[in-house]
């Protein structure tokens, strides 16, 4: 597949990276040279210095025949402007990065794909997605549905008390499970288990199973589910902005901002939020606005290692539930390590939008969730591809993936070695970065 990045900031150069991994044909564009003379040495993908908004930089860059055009400079208009151009050269499909929500409401599609664009990223939107799930389900790291909670995808972080810690994985069945493991994150690194591994103390374990049986990882994992209802919010960030506004009457706010300006600013955008004008790095202030009384601490700073810090003083205060942006994707496993609790990031949630793309190019079908080192794809079986002519345990799948369930006539189930997929299941896949390309020849 031909891809063209415009934008080579935080979101398209790490998309560039990561597509590079997956052996696309990736042409980066921006009119910073300093920003591509790295990317350009280092990684499988070609650069080229030019505005994004000219046609003959576009042209130069082969939009002409390119299968996905995906705009992310930080400036909206700037991507809107350059998918139309895009797709009036002869892009198949484009894809912007926007920052107005209002553009996200269902009504207003018809206007951007008449202009040449058909789909927006909003990775503001998508992380304020990601806390609030984190809020309603405080005691898991990772939560993912898939094809609408037939099939759920569970990361949860092993402690003392987990009666499954130091077992292999070949003894599970002792306990007539009704979740498979499909991954597991140890330190640094992302595993696709065996049966001869162990659960380690502070695993990561990725479990999938079906929406009926989720309370049973609660005890088998040693955790309990409690409500969220005061958050603290420290940074009053768009993520914050955002958050509030679709949490409604759900949770009780309260947004620490050090700069009185923004302060202001949250005062009419929040109306409901009580707004702290301070320094929440400072003990006294997290004292003063009643930090050991709320449920959950959320760091939305612009500073990754101001939001690990301040994470780690609100778990001191015996804070439950703590969320952190982590921007800088070589904190997150060491922040994991640090027991934070969640971590979001916003190039993380914009890749696994583009690479649902990939997967399919009617993305309905198909959805992915991009993790540091790993990605959760669910993904339709086509007829006659290779995943459906045989039981998984003869497919001869590589050891950087696994099949951890489907969903059938509607119904989630889990897999095993003797299942036989079928045409139009939607099959969950876990696998390690850079496998992704495997996924489309099994299933297409």
């Amino acid at each position: 597949m031909r891809i063209v990045i415009a934008g080579a900031g935080e979101v398209g150069s790490h998309l560039a990276k990561l597509l590079s991994y997956e052996n696309q044909d990736i042409v980066l564009v921006d009119r910073d040279a300093d920003k591509l003379a790295n990317l350009d040495s280092n990684y499988n993908l070609m650069t080229m210095v030019g505005r994004p908004t000219s046609i003959q930089a576009l042209r130069e860059a082969g939009v002409e025949d390119c299968d996905l055009f995906i705009a992310v400079s930080p400036y909206e208009a700037t991507n809107i402007i350059s998918c139309s151009i895009a797709k009036q050269l002869g892009a198949v499909k484009t894809v912007a990065r926007i920052d107005n929500y209002e553009f996200m409401n269902s009504g207003n599609q018809g206007y951007f794909r008449a202009m040449g664009v058909d789909s927006l990223i909003y990775p503001e939107y998508l992380a304020a997605q990601e806390i609030l799930t984190a809020l309603r389900r405080p005691w898991v790291r990772h939560w993912f549905e898939l094809h609408d909670g037939e099939i759920i995808l569970v990361g949860v972080k092993m402690r003392e008390n987990a009666k499954i810690l130091g077992m292999q994985l070949k003894d599970l069945p002792a306990l007539q499970p009704s979740f498979h493991i499909s991954a597991i994150k140890r330190r640094h690194n992302t595993i696709i288990p065996r049966g001869d591994d162990y659960i380690k103390l502070d695993d990561i374990l990725y479990f999938t199973t079906t929406r009926d049986h989720v309370d049973d990882l609660l005890e088998i994992c040693g955790k309990t589910n409690y409500d969220v209802n005061k958050v603290l919010i420290m940074g009053g960030s768009r993520i914050a902005v955002r958050t509030i506004a679709l949490a409604g009457d759900e949770f009780h706010f309260k947004i620490i901002e050090k700069n009185i300006e923004t302060c202001r600013m949250l005062s009419e955008q929040c109306p409901d939020c009580d707004i702290i004008h301070g320094d929440a790095r400072d003990i006294e202030v997290l004292r003063d606005v009643g930090i050991s009384d709320v449920d959950a601490f959320i760091a939305l700073t612009d500073s990754s290692e101001t939001n690990i810090l301040a994470c780690i003083m609100a778990k001191e205060f015996g804070v439950a539930k703590t969320i952190a942006e982590v921007e800088n994707l070589q904190l997150i496993s060491e922040a994991e390590g640090l027991n934070i609790g969640t971590t979001i990031n916003k190039k993380l949630l914009a890749s696994s939008t583009i690479f649902q793309l990939l997967l399919d190019s009617d993305s309905s079908t198909s959805k992915c969730h991009a993790l540091t080192d790993a990605e959760v794809a669910e993904i339709e079986a086509r007829p006659g591809s290779k995943i459906t002519r045989g039981p998984v345990k003869d497919l001869n799948l590589s050891r950087d993936m696994t099949i951890a369930g489907l969903v059938r006539d509607g119904e989630g189930m889990l897999v095993t070695g003797n299942t036989v997929i079928q045409a139009g299941d939607h099959v969950v896949v876990f696998c390690l970065a850079g496998a992704l390309h495997k996924i489309e020849r099994l299933f297409n």
